[in-house]
């Protein structure tokens, strides 16, 4: 039931940001952490991964920035990468606590820079067991008609980058 609730919530969505869903493309991975789903929870939810991101990844992102908002959805962030000379713009549209669920919708740069139309990313805290649990990760994007041939594609390895960071940081405090 959930999982059909999720599908109707996406391609809803999908519909709403004017794109037919079958023309969605979805990159997905899976990261299983040593830590309890509610302590990765709190990491990623509201701005617990920016605060991260500035620790720990400075080697990919030059800084990040909150240009809107305090965390819930809504919040518009800003995220500069090394060394200095592109962005990515995105905006929370989903947080959701009962399903440790957050979703975020890109504004600006990274795919949508190189012919995306909607860049979606959302991570999942799944509960594995009391002490373990699993952070999926999707992107989901649609490339834009006149740029099928390129088919442009959403930088994973840098959200796989936060996940293995945000592992790290989980682990040590368990």
């Amino acid at each position: 039931m959930l999982k059909q609730f999720s599908l109707v919530f996406f391609v809803l969505l999908a519909c709403y940001n004017g794109v037919n869903s079958q023309e969605l493309k979805h990159i997905t991975k899976e990261l299983e952490v040593n830590a309890p789903a509610s302590e990765a929870w709190e990491l990623y939810r509201k701005l617990g991964l920016l605060k991260l991101i500035d620790l720990k990844l400075t080697n990919i992102f030059q800084s990040t920035e909150v240009l809107k908002g305090d965390g819930g959805v809504g919040t518009v962030v800003k995220l500069t990468f090394v060394p200095g000379n592109s962005s990515y713009t995105e905006k929370f549209t989903v947080m959701d606590d009962q399903r440790r669920v957050k979703e975020t919708k890109g504004l600006e740069g990274d795919c949508l820079a190189i012919g995306c139309s909607v860049q979606i990313l959302e991570f999942e805290i799944i509960e594995k067991s009391q002490n373990s649990s699993i952070i999926k990760s999707t992107i989901s994007y649609a490339v834009k008609e006149e740029f099928q041939a390129k088919d442009p594609k959403p930088s994973i390895q840098i959200v796989e980058a936060i996940v293995q960071s945000s592992k790290k940081f989980l682990e040590r405090n368990n």
